[in-house]
């Protein structure tokens, strides 16, 4: 099971920090990515972590504002979120699959969801 937090409302240029727990399995066996789904748009892909947190991959539109992470220890996956854009606005997905050798950018990649938290960023 999959649990996102720390969602909110944040004014444009602004930080915000979420954050994804995960129960019920070996987190450390388990490739973690976010993802996103602004209102009448597609979930797309944000940014994914490898295994060990070594590797990470981001998409283009995030590149120098935004940072995934991991702890391992607490079963956690973070996204920590800098400049923060209205464009930014949306519901924040993690997702994980086990036993990848390759993180992914393809949510069809994807078997186990969190329920998603809110991110508003005002103008």
């Amino acid at each position: 099971q999959l649990q996102a937090s720390g969602g909110g409302l944040v004014q444009a240029g602004g930080s915000l920090r979420v954050s994804c727990a995960g129960s019920g399995l070996t987190f450390s066996d388990y490739v973690m990515g976010w993802f996103r789904q602004a209102p009448g748009k597609e979930r797309e892909f944000v940014a994914a972590i490898s295994r060990s947190g070594r590797n990470t991959l981001y998409t283009d539109s995030v590149k120098g504002r935004f940072t995934i992470s991991r702890d391992n220890a607490k079963n956690t996956v973070y996204l920590l979120m800098n400049t923060l854009k209205p464009e930014d606005t949306a519901v924040y997905y993690c997702a994980a699959e086990r036993g990848l050798a390759y993180i992914t950018r393809d949510r069809d990649d994807y078997s186990y969801w969190g329920r998603g938290t809110q991110v508003t960023v005002s103008s």
